[in-house]
């Protein structure tokens, strides 16, 4: 459900990059979604230790410096391409983290996917849109890593609404100096608090709850839901077509992310 949520939001947000940008798009999704989190959880910032604001403070940063990347990265390559660049980060993590050889197994079969949905082969790629979606993978690794450590001393909803608040701080001076958000009115205004919804206040909540019952290990092959979901998306939203090849790379990710639900389930059977 969260990776559907935030891939369909990513389609959505790339029809306000022409008017907004990639730093005005990525600072309405980080601004809207710590007021609405907020909100929503009635988090009182006032009554935070010490650890938890540091802890938070980092997680916030990974959080914002990779939505703002990865805005970067997509706004130059197709969303389905930024998405498989971007996962080399947690998969990285995976293969890092893992001592067994079915877990490697998985971790591999979602490389191969990665590999395939790549279109190595042409020179029309943008080098900066792919090193972007490089960068982006790297934070995304730092927020699980952060997201997995908050989750265990503070409430799901808690932590992400104090994460999106140090995301915010880092993402709007980039939305506000690029002079993107000038151009905003009603119906981009309306569509901005979408994507928020879609791409972050859900998700992000979901995933801290998933983080709080998983490893950093297992729940970083699961995401290799993403690639194929942003392709979808993709495809479906903003006509961006796959080859027979790529289309071939998502039952791998499919596949991958099917065995480590499967077997992960199983294993925790066996040892309660």
């Amino acid at each position: 459900m969260s990776i559907v949520s935030v891939q369909t939001g990513a389609s959505v947000a790339k029809y306000l990059f022409p008017v907004l940008g990639a730093s005005g798009t990525a600072s309405l999704r980080i601004g809207f979604s710590a007021i609405i989190l907020l909100a929503f959880f009635r988090t009182n910032l006032l009554q935070l230790n010490r650890r938890q604001l540091l802890y938070c403070a980092g997680y916030g940063t990974c959080l914002g410096a990779m939505n703002l990347v990865f805005y970067f990265a997509i706004k130059r390559i197709p969303l389905g391409l930024g998405v498989t660049i971007e996962f080399m980060g947690p998969l990285a993590l995976a293969i890092i983290g893992s001592r067994k050889l079915l877990d490697l197994m998985w971790a591999a079969l979602a490389g191969l996917g990665i590999a395939l949905i790549a279109p190595w082969n042409t020179n029309s790629i943008d080098l900066v849109g792919v090193l972007c979606a490089a960068l982006a993978g790297s934070l995304w690794a730092g927020y699980i890593l952060l997201g997995g450590k908050v989750s265990k001393f503070m409430k799901g909803g808690d932590a992400v609404a104090v994460g999106m608040v140090f995301a915010t701080l880092l993402v709007v001076p980039f939305g506000v100096f690029s002079g993107g958000l000038s151009a905003l009115n009603g119906p981009l205004l309306l569509l901005g608090i979408a994507v928020a919804l879609l791409t972050s206040a859900i998700p992000f909540t979901l995933d801290m709850n998933a983080l709080r019952q998983l490893s950093s290990k297992n729940y970083s092959i699961l995401m290799s839901l993403h690639p194929a979901v942003a392709a979808l998306s993709g495809l479906l939203f903003l006509q961006e077509h796959l080859s027979l090849t790529q289309w071939l790379s998502i039952a791998c990710v499919i596949a991958a992310s099917v065995g480590a639900t499967v077997f992960s389930k199983k294993q925790s059977e066996e040892n309660s």
